[in-house]
């Protein structure tokens, strides 16, 4: 047996099969390790759906990838997986079903992910044994189906194998040690006892220069071995198979397989099973299992089932196939199934480890396991994968998160499977948790909050009693008109955004300069100055955005999306222990994020009422162009309050970001609404904001800039200094420019924006796709941000936008549409 590799795969699932293949495949000496067999774990009761439908850009692209994948394995490696491509049906009971539908192909078109719409007459002509009557109609990939877990796991092992991976089946690790140049993995040959599987006698270490686990419903396990935490915890999924059904029998003597059902609106799938049915329902009150650990009786195992929780869904099935009600039951599996908080898996560097990748967390993780192992290998083996990975990095959740909120979270999660996810969504469950001291404030004022990082931040506020679960849509919710008297009040008195939940990084030390000036871009602002930078990647794409604020000349102030906080704080201190091991100066970083609260105060009268309330010997003067001008930081005092004043508003308007003790939070909160009475201060929350800054073209970090751009491809040429060295630059100028980042007003529909995933097109072909979109209230119009060919990115080039299925005329329009000069942010006074 070997000891030493390339790689070591932990887990022998389709996940760490498909990854062990695809490392092997790029030429990496690769051992994939199983604790028991292949496929033992959740792989093995998975009913081996294939669905292409999902509504992020990143996991559409994995989907597509191993759908497309699975269909040459055979050829491959002369080991058939099982697929059958028979198509999946997604009915829909609602307009609003429909409008998900409609949303979500634009999202398929931008990936090249076809797709068919269907109306209920054309479901019925087509598969007469499904009730049409109360549909409004349907969803099909006719190129996708189902597959056969335990077969395509197989082949993807022997794959690997004909690649020259091994794979050791009855191997534990039972600890990880990094060397600073490799790992030693710690393991134990299982044995059986007593009908359980235990560590025998025999161990050994394997020695690994990277590490990936795939170990699904022992992600907890591993969080322990590694001292990190991971939160990917099972719930219970249970489908039934039913006898034969003798229409569908019938139907089958002249006909192919039936394609796969959803009725999402009824929260389940079936398929066909033998000449029955299985169906797999999303009930409410699944339980999270193996909070802690996976007991070792427990292998391939089932729960016990629970008919009376999934009595409502196998009624609706039966409403939905009246057929099937003649087919009595079969068999039932209840088995656990990893979820994350939001569903997506966690894919991507370890916090705080080096060469120690995860992939964890997979609730589809047979339609998950090719790609994740294609784009996953090009993250380990080029540094960067084709597709911008961030959104499924395991660092997008913090040290604040807990095995208590992971567990409610991901029973949620399961529960949501099939609910409507609308781009507005706020799900509910463990909340409120991270609050700023102002939240009662802010809630007794009509916020309507959502979540980001664990914080909460008014998304906007309405009427106190206004219900926004009932104000969600696809188009334009109840929520909108609110944001809209939040937009002008920005653009025409002023406006209060709470933005605590900013990351904040305090960078000091000898070597914090040399060291700033060669992780980012851009030049380093002088003390007491302000500048807009970003740190690269090797491969010269965007890794992280930063306003850094220079203190004193080797101490620095970072602030950061609020989003991104573990996965800042990460980069940037092993971006500074590489630093400092090449004989770089002394770097000290600390996450200060939750010691200073954050209030945004912008527009035209912005100024008066900071002046009401300001501490100075000459009030009138401190606030001016002249002793604080555009882009500099003061430290100034608000009453009693302390405040690190920074002159920039993200709406483009006159306005400063006070950061300020966040003890003192509510004393400020109460003076700035005391003196902007008469100013005509709005509350303001996020989603006004956003409209703003598209009419500023300003730059959203996880919208237009990513790991699959470069800053020169993101039109952020001024705030790149070429005069000097920085990480990734070669790279950025080898890529040349791929796509360019536009903005685009659109004569779109009445009643409807975009939420910046719709395709872009001219003449019919898809150029691009929209990474932003909102309405502008100073145009009048719907507005959108994102990236078109080189070519048909100059001012006034026409195209068009689709949105709800039609075809939308746009314009290319100048960055900063509104206030291109920056007259309204320069304002003296």
């Amino acid at each position: 047996m070997k000891t030493h590799v390339k790689a070591l795969v932990v887990g022998g699932g389709a996940v760490g099969t498909g990854i062990a293949y695809h490392l092997a495949k790029a030429g990496w000496d690769t051992m994939l390790i199983e604790r028991d067999e292949l496929t033992s774990g959740s792989t093995w009761h998975a009913a081996g759906l294939l669905p292409l439908f999902n509504m992020s850009y990143a996991t559409t692209h994995i989907h597509k990838y191993s759908v497309d994948f699975y269909k040459g394995l055979e050829a491959e490696t002369g080991l058939n997986p099982g697929f059958y491509v028979v198509g999946n049906l997604r009915m829909a009971q609602t307009d609003a079903r429909m409008d998900e539908y409609m949303l979500y192909s634009s999202v398929a078109e931008t990936a090249g992910v076809y797709h068919e719409f269907l109306s209920p007459k054309e479901i019925k002509d087509r598969w007469p044994l499904v009730r049409t009557e109360d549909l409004k109609g349907a969803l099909f990939h006719p190129q996708d189906g189902y597959i056969n877990p335990a077969d395509v796991t197989q082949a993807m092992a022997k794959g690997a194998r004909q690649l020259g991976a091994t794979i050791e089946r009855k191997v534990q690790v039972n600890g990880y040690r990094w060397t600073g140049s490799e790992w030693i993995v710690s393991c134990s040959r299982m044995v059986e006892k007593g009908g359980m599987l235990v560590p025998g006698e025999e161990t050994f270490d394997i020695t690994a220069e990277h590490v990936v686990t795939a170990t699904g419903n022992h992600a907890q396990r591993t969080a322990r071995l590694l001292g990190i935490k991971i939160p990917a915890i099972p719930v219970e999924h249970q489908y039934i198979v039913t006898e034969p059904d003798p229409a569908l029998v019938e139907w089958r003597k002249t006909n192919p397989q039936h394609p796969v059902l959803r009725d999402a609106d009824a929260k389940w799938y079936v398929r066909e099973e033998r000449g029955g049915w299985i169906l797999g329902p999303y009930e409410k009150g699944a339980p999270a299992r193996f909070l802690y650990d996976v007991p070792e009786s427990f292998r391939a195992d089932l729960f016990p089932l629970d008919l009376e929780r999934i009595e409502a869904e196998y009624m609706s099935m039966i409403h939905r196939i009246p057929s099937s009600e003649t087919a009595g039951l079969k068999d039932d599996f209840n088995g656990p199934i990893c979820y994350t908080p939001d569903g997506n898996p966690l894919v991507g560097p370890a916090p705080g480890l080096r060469n120690m990748w995860l992939a964890e967390g997979f609730s589809f993780g047979i339609t998950a396991a090719g790609g994740t192992g294609y784009y996953l290998a090009q993250l380990m083996t080029q540094g960067e994968a084709e597709i911008d990975m961030a959104s499924l990095d395991p660092k997008r959740y913090g040290n604040w998160m807990t095995t208590e909120y992971a567990a409610r979270k991901n029973e949620e999660c399961y529960d949501h499977v099939f609910i409507l996810h609308h781009p507005d969504e706020e799900r509910e469950a463990c909340r409120p948790l991270r609050t700023s001291p102002s939240y009662d404030r802010e809630k007794a004022a009509g916020a309507q909050f959502g979540q980001v990082n664990g914080w909460e931040r008014p998304n906007y506020y309405a009427p106190i009693g206004f219900d926004d679960h009932n104000s969600r849509s696809f188009r334009r919710g109840g929520w909108w008109e609110y944001a809209v008297l939040e937009a002008q009040a920005i653009r025409k008195t002023a406006g209060l955004i709470n933005a605590s939940a900013f990351t904040k990084h305090l960078l000091r030390g000898p070597g914090a300069t040399a060291f700033l000036d060669k992780f980012t871009c851009n030049k380093l602002p002088g003390v007491g100055r302000i500048n807009l930078t970003y740190a690269l990647t090797e491969h010269g794409t965007v890794r992280t955005e930063y306003t850094i604020v220079r203190l004193k000349e080797n101490e620095y102030y970072l602030v950061s999306a609020g989003a991104w906080t573990a996965y800042d704080y990460d980069f940037l201190q092993k971006s500074a222990d590489d630093f400092m091991a090449a004989g770089g100066g002394y770097i000290d970083i600390h996450d200060v994020t939750t010691q200073w609260g954050v209030y945004a105060i912008a527009g035209p009268t912005s100024r008066a009422i900071l002046k009401e309330i300001v501490k100075d010997a000459d009030p009138e003067t401190v606030l001016g162009n002249k002793r604080f001008p555009w882009l500099s930081a003061r430290k100034i005092e608000l009453g009693m309050c302390p405040v690190n004043a920074i002159r920039v508003a993200y709406t483009g308007e006159l306005g400063w970001e006070l950061h300020h003790p966040i003890e003192m939070q509510n004393y400020l909160w109460d003076q700035l609404m005391a003196a902007g009475e008469k100013h005509g201060l709005k509350l303001v929350g996020a989603r006004a904001q956003n409209w703003l800054r598209q009419e500023k073209s300003y730059r959203a970090f996880g919208n237009e800039l990513g790991r699959d751009a470069t800053p020169l491809e993101g039109g952020l040429d001024r705030f790149i200094d070429l005069s000097k060295d920085f990480t990734g630059k070669q790279a950025m100028i080898d890529t040349g420019i791929r796509a360019k980042c536009v903005t685009v007003l659109i004569d779109g529909p009445a009643d409807a924006d975009p939420w910046g995933k719709e395709a872009l097109v001219l003449n019919g072909e898809k150029i691009g796709r929209l990474t932003s979109g909102g309405y502008s209230v100073a145009f009048g119009k719907q507005i959108g941000m994102g990236y078109v060919r080189p070519d048909l990115a100059q001012v006034g080039q026409k195209l068009q936008v689709r949105m709800l299925r039609e075809l939308w005329n746009a314009e290319v329009v100048e960055d900063s549409p509104f206030d291109p000069t920056n007259a309204r942010i320069r304002v003296d006074g």
